[in-house]
C-alpha cells in the first residue's frame, strides 16, 4: 500500500469570520512537517518546464519596454487576484495526515461540499464573463482599471506550445509580478510555485475585499488582516504605488484636501496641480502618476512623497496622516531603500500564498480567460 495512504481524517466545521487567527489563511501555513512548505515550492518547473520562467520574463520585458506602465499593471493583477478571499463563506476543514519521504505531514485544507474551493491567488481575476457566469473583471475595483490581460494571454499561449497543461495562470501572475518589479529597478525574489487555477470567481468578494482608494487606515488594516496580512505588510505592499497611474475620479476627495485623517497635512501646491489636471471634462479618462517624481521606477520615492503631502490617493496619504504606527513605518522606508525592499519582498511572497489551490484541486487552464471544457 502506498506510503501516502491517509492515516487520519478529522472533519471540523467552521464559519469563517474576519479574524485572521481562527483558521489558517493558506495551505502553507496549515501544513507542517520536516520537509517544510509542502504545497508551494521554489523551482517546481525546473524539470516539468525548464523554460517557463525565461518565457515569462521575456514577454514581461517586451511589454514593459513598449509601455513602462505595464509593470505596475501586471503587479496590480497579482494583488487583485490574491486579495479576493472567501472569508464570508462557511467551509468544512479537513485535517489530513500522511507519510511522505519518511516524514509525517498533517495538513488542514478546506472543502466546500464535494469540491475543493478557494479564492485567493488562483487566477480567478482572469476569467471572462459568460452568459451563465459573472467573474471579477466587472467588480468596482477592477472595471476599466485592470489591464495587462493580453500580456498574460501571450505568455500562456507560448507556454502551452512548449509545455502543454503544465504552468498555471496563477503562477504566471506571480512570476510576472516579480519580473515587473525587477525590470523597474526593484528587488527580486524566488517565486514559490505550484498554484493551480480556480474553476470559479467571485465578483462579490472582489467588491468587498479589495481595498478602495478612499480607505482610511482602520479600513486598510481590516482588509489586510482579513486576508492574513499585518499592518506592516499593508504599508510595505502599498509601496507598489511607487509605479503606475490612477484616474481622477479615484482621488476626487483628495482634490478637496480630504485625506480621511485626523488633522491632515495638506500640500496646497500639489493639490492645485491635481485640480488643474482633473479640470478636463472626462475625469474618467484623465490619468495622474501615483509617483510624480520617478513614475516608472520601483523605489522608495512613494514614501518620500507621502511625507511631503504628495500621496495621490486618500489611502496613500492616510499612511502618514491617519496613524502614528503607519507613519513610523513610512518614515523608515523613506530613509532606507533597502529596508523597504526587504519588507516588500517578504510581504509579497506572503501575499502570494493566500488562498492557493494545490495538488489535485482546481486545474491548469489552457486558456487563462476560461475554465477548461470537461
Amino acid at each position: 500500500m502506498a506510503l501516502f495512504l491517509a492515516l487520519c481524517l478529522l472533519v471540523l466545521k467552521f464559519s469563517v469570520t474576519n479574524s485572521a487567527e481562527e483558521v489558517p489563511n493558506t495551505l502553507n501555513e496549515a501544513c507542517i512537517g520536516t520537509g517544510g512548505s509542502f504545497f508551494l515550492e521554489i523551482g517546481i518547473y525546473t524539470d516539468r518546464c525548464p523554460e517557463a520562467e525565461a518565457i515569462i520574463f521575456s514577454w514581461v520585458e517586451k511589454a514593459v519596454s513598449e509601455d513602462p506602465r505595464m509593470a505596475a499593471s501586471l503587479l496590480r493583477l497579482h494583488f487583485h487576484d490574491c486579495f479576493v478571499n472567501a472569508s464570508a463563506f462557511s467551509y468544512t476543514y479537513v485535517i489530513l495526515c500522511f507519510f511522505a519521504f519518511k516524514s509525517l505531514y498533517c495538513c488542514l485544507t478546506k472543502v466546500h461540499g464535494a469540491i475543493f474551493f478557494s479564492q485567493g491567488c488562483d487566477a480567478s481575476v482572469l476569467l471572462d464573463d459568460t452568459p451563465s457566469f459573472v467573474g471579477e473583471k466587472t467588480a468596482a475595483p477592477n472595471l476599466n482599471s485592470l489591464r495587462g490581460f493580453e500580456v498574460i494571454d501571450a505568455i500562456k499561449s507560448d507556454l502551452e506550445s512548449v509545455c502543454p497543461e503544465t504552468v498555471s495562470c496563477a503562477d504566471i501572475l506571480a512570476v510576472a509580478a516579480r519580473d515587473s518589479v525587477v525590470l523597474s529597478g526593484g528587488p527580486g525574489w524566488e517565486v514559490q510555485t505550484g498554484r493551480r487555477d480556480s474553476l470559479t470567481a467571485s465578483k462579490t468578494a472582489a467588491n468587498n475585499n479589495i481595498p478602495g482608494p478612499n480607505s482610511n487606515v482602520a479600513t486598510l488594516v481590516a482588509n489586510f488582516q482579513n486576508a492574513g496580512l499585518t499592518l506592516n505588510d499593508m504599508v510595505a505592499l502599498s509601496g507598489a504605488h511607487t509605479m503606475g497611474k490612477a484616474r481622477c475620479f479615484t482621488f476626487g476627495s483628495r482634490l478637496n484636501g480630504n485625506s480621511n485623517s485626523n488633522g491632515p497635512e495638506i500640500n496646497v501646491e500639489f493639490l492645485q496641480s491635481l485640480q488643474q489636471l482633473c479640470s478636463v471634462s472626462d475625469v474618467n479618462a484623465t490619468l495622474a502618476h501615483l509617483d510624480l517624481v520617478t513614475p516608472s521606477t520601483f523605489d522608495n520615492q512613494y514614501y518620500v512623497n507621502l511625507l511631503s503631502g504628495e500621496g495621490l490617493l486618500v489611502s496613500d496619504q492616510v499612511l502618514v496622516t491617519g496613524d502614528d504606527r503607519t507613519r513610523e513605518i513610512v518614515e523608515s522606508y523613506a530613509s532606507d531603500l533597502m529596508v523597504f525592499f526587504e519588507d516588500f519582498r517578504g510581504s509579497v511572497i506572503k501575499m502570494g500564498s493566500l488562498g492557493v489551490l494545490t495538488g489535485e484541486n482546481g486545474e491548469i487552464r489552457t486558456n487563462c480567460r476560461t475554465v477548461n471544457q470537461l
